[in-house]
């Protein structure tokens, strides 16, 4: 357990989760994660966040290697969410820091999570810094990326960002750096942070991504509290992605998320495929008892089209089904196409549930949708394929 020297006296002491595939409870890390940690040797010692409470004692053996906890003097915390901080009363007690430096809203989760008496806390905000002797640590507020609390700690000597959950990917490897990996794998562990923690606050990260910019801030390191860190040329990349992810622009792509019971929907679903394919659509067909509803937005973020199928159950749609659409509409996402298809045995409202869950979307709707009952014959299929159809032309005019 060593720590990384990613910056000449700056340290990665953090943790590697390699067992892990849940994420907060609600969404999956099929690759674990990772939580970062940083040690910064100056005059003052400084410790950037902590990690997960049961990975507690790998920090401190890494930490060992470059202070002694006795020795630091103080503590940033980026980010009070307890995968960075749940550590964080053991660390005081057994540190013992001069200060504990967090962002005004940060003071007040700290207080909300910990009950604390008599800890050194000094608040800051945008536009302070404190000097730790060769270096200046200047702090920006980042309110909802992705806590109120949330804020990034810049060290000019160093051009290094420690920016907490921006720019983190759940992926638990023995690298430390971006560069290091594939980069398809890269981008995809980016994708499925950003559909599933970050994606409701997309506008907030085109503000911020502009006031950085307007800063004018000389960055060669991005430092994120989950997976690798982005150096060098990898820092635009980064930049320019979360930029990409947050403009919402939509590709040439259709999901199509159903549950089926005796395989009507089903056939309905493959069908709609094909009419999506005659317009040359990327197609993801996505079967919700084999696919988790985090697996589903990472697809579903930049897909143009969200079709959605489901039986006709107890009156409604497939417990499946509603989780779903539920955990959609939490994300909010922006310039979508919609369409709803089922099949019934006796009542039909499933498409009109769908249809009415897409509309408070705000999803555009082009298409009638498709009811079948009970099995699907060669002309209820025909008409799944013109569904398809006239939503593969909907995406084509939408994508240019």
């Amino acid at each position: 357990m060593k720590p990384v020297e990613i910056k000449p006296d700056v340290f990665w002491v953090g943790a590697v989760d390699w067992v892990s595939r849940d994420f907060h409870g609600y969404s999956l890390s099929p690759m674990g994660t990772t939580y970062n940690a940083y040690l910064v040797k100056d005059e003052k010692i400084t410790l950037f966040d902590t990690v997960k409470p049961e990975f507690q004692g790998e920090m401190l053996c890494r930490m060992a290697q470059v202070a002694k906890p006795e020795d630091i003097d103080y503590i940033v915390v980026n980010h009070l969410e307890p995968d960075h901080a749940g550590c964080l009363p053991q660390m005081i007690e057994m540190i013992q820091p001069e200060k504990v430096f967090c962002s005004p809203m940060g003071e007040k989760a700290m207080k909300a999570h910990f009950h604390y008496e008599g800890w050194p806390v000094e608040v800051v905000k945008t536009g302070d810094s404190i000097n730790i002797g060769k270096r200046d640590i200047h702090f920006v507020e980042t309110r909802m990326l992705h806590w109120p609390d949330s804020m990034v700690s810049y060290i000019p000597q160093d051009k290094l960002l420690v920016c907490n959950d921006a720019f983190g990917q759940n992926v638990a490897t023995s690298q430390r750096f971006a560069d290091e990996i594939d980069r398809a794998v890269l981008f995809h562990a980016m994708k499925e942070y950003y559909a599933n923690i970050v994606l409701p606050f997309s506008p907030i990260v085109l503000k911020t991504l502009d006031l950085l910019a307007e800063m004018k801030l000389d960055v060669d390191m991005l430092a994120p509290d989950h997976g690798l860190i982005f150096r060098g040329e990898d820092v635009a990349y980064a930049l320019n992605t979360y930029r990409e992810f947050a403009e919402q622009k939509p590709k040439n792509k259709a999901v199509i998320a159903y549950d089926s019971m005796w395989h009507s929907t089903e056939k309905m679903a493959l069908a709609i495929a094909e009419g999506l394919q005659e317009h040359g659509v990327d197609v993801k067909i996505m079967w919700l008892k084999a696919n988790h509803h985090s697996a589903v937005m990472t697809e579903v973020i930049d897909a143009a089209a969200v079709i959605v199928g489901s039986p006709t159950h107890n009156n409604g749609i497939m417990p499946n089904v509603a989780k779903v659409l539920n955990y959609i509409k939490g994300l909010k996402p922006q310039n979508k196409i919609g369409a709803a298809f089922g099949s019934f045995g006796w009542s039909g409202e499933s498409v009109k549930v769908i249809t009415e869950w897409l509309e408070s979307m705000s999803m555009e709707l082009p298409a009638d949708p498709v009811k079948v009952k009970h099995v699907p014959n060669h002309e209820s299929l025909a008409k799944c394929v013109e569904l398809g159809r006239i939503i593969g032309q909907a995406i084509q005019t939408k994508v240019g």
